[in-house]
């Protein structure tokens, strides 16, 4: 029997004298369980060897592994795949192996604890029954389309067959998992134990299934509703649930993401034409996504995000525990951070204002934050309760002295923010870690008038704060390691990415921004039409228009780190000269009603088109504009801008400056992140259309030296190493 890749077999078969097997997986090795070729090799062996026994009445699947029960195919063999015949040859193999193991002469159970997740569900899907822990830990699902894929070894199959058209595609086109509650709730799996007596009761389950026909068996954990009998046991009612799939599927993924589309295909040919044409269907998908540049890209940003996981942040010292938390300023930020940490760490937080209006409407924020989790169903109102609980609103320094990290989220400004650090390091311990969320002002000079600077750090968080998943994690010269990582291991504990980046004007996300919002402000004074500009990079893959996103951040903000970074930039940032009249017009965007765009009822509806008498035109030039070149226009410059930013070790790699661009502003998934989009186009011919724009639109454009460098050795990526 072939071995895995280190000599020591992956599954272990008992059988006792009660004729129950136990098949247990798990991968010398490795935290997880996952399908590697050697692994497949063996438990393929392990399914003949199976085929044959006499002396098993019922077997049960096992993991070894604490809190994972089997989390898929090893992604990286599926990133390094690159021929649509191989693609179809793997999947056909995968299919072939879970189709003999459905076809053993015995029942089989899947004894799911902890995580199941792509090949490990389909593998469940292939067993006659299905059990799962109560345990928290529990998570079933198909995450396959997050990586531009389906699942294909008989996922989109056997899962609508199971559960219905309905439930199986919310699983399949979301990626979405099923705690063990839900799971058995939609049919999933037939029982649900307590995770304390799990083994105990799973034995007893396989007890009563010895002597039960396999090719018979049925789940009878749920008996369908009116709602599934209408839906998914007519035609009729199947063929609304398709439509209805691919309108959310279009209206969330404007077509640019193949993999869903496809599933739903597979689903539709499961149900209307049966098992081997839904299997059909899965390989053919497969072999055309597994090879497409959608799914590289979304699988190298996997690769990204499972690394972070792996990082602890800067070399040479350890992260401190966090026991208690302060939050300073209970603005929408502050209120914003102060519920993310009660509601992801379930730690005490003190949320301090100089204002009892303002400490107010911070818990409001934080109170309606928490009632929105509970309307999704999210939360419980019990569990909304305790956690609002958490949060102690105060106007004086009491109990600073006895948290181990305070978060400061006051008004961005120099002088305030300088008073509030000297004034902590009097009332705080000496190895309490201090963080600013600022989005622009040096952590180097906020800190300037702090004892033991040492222990500043900036913890920038992204708006809202609900639901961005970055934090940059500004390390200025001088800083503790110790304390940095502490901030990087608090971000991962918030359910945040957290990015390290240098501490200089703009940081990386910023920076990359404001040239961006600058050349589409430079372009509306051209002429341009706001909403051709918004509409250039919506179609782009943005989730939303430069335009758009100035009266989203609020203008007065924009403006302000505007001139920040024109100051430190300014050769190669040039502000247009109207700018200003739009502040001094009134305008602040979404916040006060008045933008570029309009407003009705907080409602962003059509372009202020009074706007075009500030910038000094009396209307757009009219004509559509060519939408691919506005968008390069745009995104170019972030392009030339990275360069300088990894020159300059702003961020470490550009896996690290995709990663935030991804988490920190929506640059578009699919495209991979700006970097790895670079790549693809080829820097050379960037630094070409740089050249040209230089010559006839100014030298702003002009390609950085270190753009030329990092062409010349191939890439971004291949510069590093990557």
């Amino acid at each position: 029997m072939e071995r895995t890749t280190n000599g020591a077999k992956a599954f272990r078969l008992e059988v006792s004298a009660d004729r129950i097997a136990t098949l247990t997986f798990d991968l010398p090795g490795k935290k997880v369980n996952i399908f590697e070729r050697a692994v497949l090799a063996e438990f393929e062996a392990t399914v003949r060897e199976l085929a044959n026994r006499r002396d098993i009445g019922v077997l049960v699947l096992l993991s070894g592994k604490p809190a994972s029960f089997i989390a898929g195919a090893d992604v990286q063999e599926i990133a390094r795949v690159v021929e649509p015949l191989e693609v179809e040859a793997g999947v056909r193999a995968g299919q072939r192996l879970f189709a003999a193991w459905e076809a053993l002469p015995f029942p089989t159970v899947a004894a799911i604890q902890g995580t199941c997740l792509g090949g490990g569900t389909e593998l469940s899907l292939a067993s006659t029954f299905r059990v799962a822990s109560d345990a928290a830990a529990t998570k079933i699902g198909l995450p396959e389309v997050r990586l531009g894929i389906l699942p294909a070894w008989g996922g989109s199959t056997r899962l609508p067959r199971l559960i219905g058209a309905s439930a199986a595609l919310d699983m399949i086109l979301t990626g979405r998992n099923l705690s063990g509650k839900n799971a058995l709730k939609v049919g999933l799996v037939d029982a649900l134990f307590p995770e304390a007596r799990f083994r105990a009761e799973v034995r007893a389950f396989a007890l009563g299934k010895i002597g039960v026909d396999p090719k018979s068996a049925r789940s009878d954990a749920t008996k369908p509703s009116l709602k599934q009998r209408l839906l998914d046991l007519n035609p009729l009612g199947r063929r609304l649930v398709y439509s209805q799939a691919k309108k959310s599927v279009m209206a969330e993924t404007k077509g640019r993401y193949p993999a869903p589309l496809a599933a739903l295909e597979a689903v539709q040919a499961a149900l209307e034409e049966g098992k081997e044409a839904g299997f059909e269907a899965e390989v053919r998908a497969a072999s055309q996504l597994a090879t497409g540049r959608i799914a590289k890209n979304l699988i190298h940003l996997f690769h990204l995000t499972e690394e972070v996981k792996r990082q602890t942040g800067l070399p040479g010292g350890e992260a401190r525990p966090v026991r208690s938390v302060a939050v300073l300023g209970a603005g929408v930020m502050g209120g914003g951070i102060a519920q993310l940490i009660a509601s992801e760490t379930g730690l005490p937080v003190r949320m301090k204002d100089v204002r009892a209006e303002a400490l107010a409407s911070g818990m409001a924020h934080a109170s309606s934050l928490f009632a929105k989790r509970v309307k999704t169903r999210r939360l419980s109102k019990a569990e909304a309760q305790r956690k609002l609980a958490l949060l102690h609103p105060t106007l004086d320094d009491s109990g600073l002295d006895r948290v181990d990290l305070v978060i400061e989220a006051v008004v961005e400004k120099l002088e305030i923010k300088q008073q509030v650090f000297a004034q902590l390091a009097t009332v705080t311990a000496e190895g309490t870690v201090l963080a600013s969320n600022t989005s622009s002002l040096p952590i180097s000079e906020i800190r300037a008038k702090t004892p033991h600077p040492e222990r500043v750090v900036g913890m920038h968080f992204f708006n809202p704060v609900h639901r961005m998943p970055l934090v940059e994690v500004i390390v200025p010269e001088g800083c503790d390691p110790s304390a940095a990582n502490t901030v990087y291991a608090f971000t991962k504990a918030l359910g945040k990415t957290p990015v390290l980046v240098k501490d200089a004007p703009g940081f990386l996300v910023n920076r990359l921004l404001m040239f961006y919002s600058c050349e589409a402000l430079h372009l509306l004074g051209e002429g341009h039409a706001i909403e051709d500009l918004d509409a250039a990079m919506t179609d782009w893959g943005m989730p939303m228009g430069p335009m758009a996103l100035t009266d989203e951040v609020g203008i007065d903000v924009a403006i302000k780190v505007a001139h920040i970074l024109a100051e430190a930039f300014s050769e190669r940032l040039p502000l247009p000269t109207w700018t200003d009249r739009l502040l001094a017009d009134g305008r602040l965007g979404s916040k006060n009603g008045r933008g570029i765009y309009r407003y009705e009822k907080g409602r962003r509806t059509v372009p202020d088109r009074t706007v075009y008498s500030l910038v000094g035109l009396a209307e757009p030039s009219g004509g559509r504009s060519d939408a691919k070149a506005l968008a390069e226009r745009m995104v170019l410059p972030m392009v030339n801008e990275a360069a300088r930013c990894l020159d300059e070790k702003i961020v470490a790699d550009p896996g690290s400056l995709d990663l935030a661009m991804i988490f920190g502003t929506g640059f578009p998934p699919f495209r991979g992140g700006l970097c790895r989009w670079a790549d693809g186009e080829g820097l050379d011919r960037i630094v070409g259309k740089l050249e040209k724009l230089a010559a006839s639109v100014g030298p702003r454009h002009q390609p950085s030296e270190a753009l030329r460098r990092f062409a010349a050795a191939g890439g971004f990526y291949q510069k590093v190493g990557s």
